[in-house]
């Protein structure tokens, strides 16, 4: 039987508890290494579990990011220089992506510090993670402030995207289960999805079908 859970009990929570209940909450999600350099020249690496898909014409993906004292460096890096980068976490390197959720200082280099490399690619200014198997770069469109909790929701727009031939399919649709790209529950956990099926476009009073071919 489920149980309610009201307002001023999810209050009365430790504060450790309420995050993980909270996080894991909203389900599996994307997570990934978001790349910056500071207009000093100092590389940044972050790990981001809230990113998300706004558009595909024009390409456009959005993520928040905390009160800017509890993570101040992505943000200040995306708004001075207009350029960073997010790159996917596969299996191979999820210890050291997940260690650049530690708070550096920021004269420190996460790439250098979490032992990843960093790579620049077509004379784009911000860092990529050289083992990431999906990665691109975005320019900045908008920060909008999220007044309720301080927080920001940072718009970019896809500029370049750099991918191995093998995970994309004839219609576009990229199948990251083929190089092994995790997803994240909560706060610190990570997961390795498992492709189940695509499904052709839905109509109304017609039953759902799942596609034949898998390519």
């Amino acid at each position: 039987m489920q149980k309610n859970y009201n307002r001023e009990t999810i209050a009365s929570w430790d504060r450790f508890y309420r995050a993980n209940f909270i996080n894991s909450m909203s389900g599996y999600k994307s997570v990934s290494l978001i790349g910056t350099k500071s207009k000093e020249g100092r590389s940044n690496l972050a790990i981001f579990s809230n990113i998300v898909h706004l558009g595909a014409d024009p390409p456009l993906i959005g993520f928040v990011n905390r009160p800017l004292e509890a993570a101040p460096h992505t943000l200040t890096n995306i708004q001075d220089t207009g350029i960073y980068t997010i790159n996917l976490i596969s299996t191979s390197f999820i210890d050291k992506a997940h260690q650049t959720s530690a708070k550096y200082l920021q004269t420190q280099n996460e790439f250098e510090r979490v032992g990843l490399e960093e790579v620049y690619l077509e004379n784009i200014s911000a860092p990529f993670v050289k083992i990431s198997p999906l990665k691109y770069a975005l320019e900045l469109k908008e920060v909008i402030p999220i007044t309720h909790n301080r927080t920001f929701f940072v718009i970019g727009e896809v500029t370049s995207i750099f991918i191995n031939d093998e995970l994309i399919s004839n219609d576009g649709y990229l199948h990251l289960e083929k190089a092994s790209i995790i997803s994240s529950l909560g706060i610190d956990g990570y997961y390795e999805p498992d492709f189940i099926s695509r499904y052709e476009y839905a109509k109304p009073d017609v039953p759902p079908i799942r596609k034949s071919k898998i390519d």
